[in-house]
């Protein structure tokens, strides 16, 4: 990867609605070899996909939330189990094992506290939890999907 492939990436996580021509020009190549590049970063799985990002407010989801999870069981058949039950629930945006005082970290998106508090007890029954702690974001102050190159 060079530093044209980086402009491109660049651009490409700020809007990658534009149009190959566009990103070309921004970085000084005509559309064939830009496009070439974007292409061989698809295919290499540097990019791994094109999505939209939606305003979860306006659309009515104004309830995040980060939920600590704490188990005693820690065997692979529990973790893959677990970990196909929770990527499953549609309001989990995020999940992730961690190393430390705690085992697994969510983030949840859901219009409101009744929304949280079902999503709570579905998540609650699905395994054998030691400790569930929830966090509710009152401000989101940076907000990004862009990687710092």
């Amino acid at each position: 990867m060079d530093q044209t492939d980086l402009r491109i990436l660049r651009i490409l996580q700020e809007d990658s609605s534009l149009p190959v021509s566009d990103v070309a020009k921004k970085v000084g190549l005509s559309a064939s070899p830009c496009w070439k590049r974007i292409k061989r970063m698809h295919d290499e799985g540097i990019i791994k996909y094109q999505i939209s990002v939606l305003d979860a407010e306006r659309l009515g989801f104004g309830l995040t939330v980060f939920i600590n999870i704490k188990t005693g069981e820690h065997s692979t058949s529990w973790l893959k189990e677990f970990s196909a039950t929770v990527t499953a629930m549609p309001e989990v945006m995020e999940l992730h094992r961690i190393a430390g005082d705690i085992d697994y970290m969510l983030k949840v998106i859901v219009p409101d506290m009744a929304a949280f508090d079902a999503f709570y007890k579905g998540l609650i029954g699905t395994a054998a939890l030691t400790e569930v702690s929830s966090y509710f974001a009152m401000e989101t102050m940076k907000e990004t999907t862009a990687l710092p190159i």
